[in-house]
């Protein structure tokens, strides 16, 4: 009879204690993998902790053999017949043309912001002698252009303002259409007129009413960032507002009875039974109000010629240089690119907020 070593039957307890509290982090971490978009990585620290790995391979290339051979597929064909396609500023752009102008656009941005550096350097000595000698500091912006990067935050400050209007304004009509019949009776016809406009009739209203009533010159918001923002509003607050008062509307009745036994005051009802109950598909809404909106904004931009993505497509554009079109190239891969993680934000603030882990 063979006897057991307790050292050794303790010392693999603790190996698996530890193997199986490993593998709860990877479990654990794997809802936050899911919301970025690498939901690769739990298979490969799987695969790294020695929890079957022939079978973690399998979803490791799915989940990344698989779309990156797919991208890579779709690189060589891009490249393979750019060359072919003739525009009137030569020939398509291949993906080496792309990066080099996408590498361009990076440096010029680092050159441009070393050059505003060195303004506000220059102007901050020259006002230090002026208030030395008794006299007024010099008031004096920078006036040179803007860079690919101040262009892109441009048009995600722009989008992020107009979706909030929108969602202030969508999420209590949604509550009240998902409530009241009689509210759901007035505001639906608003909603089948007004959802199919597009921005592009939007927007020469918007323009026309805040230059009528935005007067000043020198207040807190441009005109331009108005203009963009407030058709990104019109544009991208349906879905929320359908939304949510889908959502409402089909809360649980044996909640709703709940609510009248406990005599609950309306504030109570919304804030503890109406939105926890809605709150997926009020987020669903929001994801696609947001989606709208960015989509909107780079049209608005170029139809208004306002700052932003939009604007240095359509500059590009009329530019017709020999890199433009690679240029609006890199412009269409950054717009998409942005779409993505925007997409990505409003779902893992949805993660944080609701039960549910469907994308």
């Amino acid at each position: 009879m063979t006897a057991i070593d307790p050292q050794a039957l303790s010392a693999d307890e603790a190996r698996e204690a530890r193997r199986a509290r490993l593998f709860t982090r990877i479990n654990k971490a794997d809802a936050w993998f899911q919301v970025l978009g690498l939901s690769w990585v739990t298979p490969v620290l799987k695969a790294a902790a020695g929890d079957n790995p022939r079978a973690q391979m399998k979803d490791i290339w799915r989940l990344l053999g698989v779309p990156l051979l797919a991208i890579a597929a779709f690189l060589a064909l891009w490249g393979t017949l750019a060359p072919t396609v003739q525009t009137s500023l030569g020939a398509v752009p291949g993906p080496a043309q792309v990066w080099e102008q996408a590498v361009n656009l990076h440096e010029d941005a680092a050159a441009k912001a070393q050059a505003r550096g060195d303004f506000e350097d220059k102007l901050a000595t020259l006002n230090e002698r002026r208030v030395a000698a008794g006299k007024e500091p010099v008031q004096k912006a920078y006036t040179g252009a803007p860079s690919y990067y101040a262009q892109i935050w441009t048009s995600i400050k722009t989008v992020f303002f107009g979706f909030l209007i929108a969602t202030v304004i969508a999420v209590p009509l949604g509550i009240m259409a998902g409530l009241s019949p009689t509210a759901n009776a007035a505001i639906n016809p608003m909603i089948q007129i007004f959802k199919p406009v597009s921005p592009l009739a939007w927007l020469p209203i918007v323009t026309m009413v805040v230059s009528a009533l935005y007067t000043t010159n020198d207040g807190l918001f441009a005109k331009s960032f108005l203009n963009s923002a407030i058709t990104v509003t019109l544009c991208s607050l349906w879905p929320t507002l359908i939304n949510t008062a889908l959502g409402v509307a089909s809360i649980d009745k044996d909640l709703v009875n709940v609510s009248k036994v406990l005599k609950m005051n309306t504030y109570t009802k919304i804030t503890k039974l109406v939105l926890p109950s809605a709150l997926p598909l009020i987020f669903t809404g929001l994801r696609l109000s947001l989606g709208v909106g960015w989509m909107v904004l780079i049209a608005a931009e170029m139809l208004a010629q306002n700052p932003g993505l939009g604007k240095f497509v359509w500059d590009e554009f009329q530019n017709g240089s020999s890199s433009s079109l690679a240029k609006i190239m890199v412009a269409v891969f950054t717009i998409g690119i942005i779409g993505f993680l925007l997409d990505r934000l409003m779902y893992a603030i949805q993660s944080m907020f609701t039960f549910t882990n469907n994308r």
